[in-house]
C-alpha cells in the first residue's frame, strides 16, 4: 500500500495540491499512511479522527439531521466527512471514511459495509464498498479504496 500512498503524495506534489482527511472506521490509518511517505508534509495538510457523532458534526460538519436520519454509515455522511476534512484543512482535496469495521454489525449495518468520500472545490461524491475479512483487514482495504479512488480522481 505504501507504493499507493507514495503515487498519491508525488502526484499532489507535481500539482501543487494538498489533502486532508476525516476518518472514522480507519481511526486515522489513511493520514498515517500519506504520512509516512518521506515529503508528504508538503501535501498532507492534516486529519480528523471523527469516531463519534458528535466529532462528525463539530470537526467535520455533518448535519445532525442527517446522521439522526441516516445515521452514521452512510453515502451523504462520507461526502460531507470528505467535504468538511477539505475546509477545515484548508487542503484542495478531502476524504471521508465512515463504515462498520467489525467485528460483528453496528446499529443494523453488516460489518464491511464502508463508504468513501472525496471532495474537491467543486463537488464531492461518495462510493460504496462491502468488504470481506476480519476488523484489520476490513480497515487495511478501506484505506487501499480511498488512496485508489483519490488516485483516479488525480488522474483526470
Amino acid at each position: 500500500m505504501s507504493e499507493l500512498a507514495e503515487g498519491i503524495v508525488a502526484r499532489l506534489r507535481a500539482r501543487g495540491e494538498t489533502v486532508a482527511t476525516a476518518e472514522s472506521l480507519t481511526g486515522g490509518g489513511l493520514c498515517a499512511e500519506l504520512t509516512a511517505v518521506p515529503g508528504a508534509s508538503d501535501v498532507v495538510r492534516g486529519g480528523l479522527i471523527v469516531y463519534t457523532d458528535q466529532l462528525k458534526i463539530e470537526l467535520a460538519g455533518v448535519p445532525r439531521d442527517l446522521l439522526t436520519r441516516a445515521g452514521a454509515v452512510d453515502a451523504d455522511v462520507a461526502a460531507y466527512l470528505a467535504a468538511g476534512a477539505r475546509a477545515r484543512c484548508h487542503a484542495d482535496w478531502g476524504i471521508g471514511l465512515t463504515g462498520v469495521a467489525g467485528p460483528g454489525p453496528a446499529d443494523g449495518v453488516p460489518a464491511g459495509t464502508v463508504y468513501v468520500g472525496i471532495a474537491d472545490a467543486e463537488t464531492s461524491s461518495s462510493w460504496r464498498l462491502q468488504l470481506s475479512g476480519d476488523r484489520a483487514a476490513v480497515r487495511r482495504a478501506t484505506i487501499e479504496h480511498a488512496l485508489r479512488l483519490l488516485g483516479e480522481h488525480l488522474s483526470r
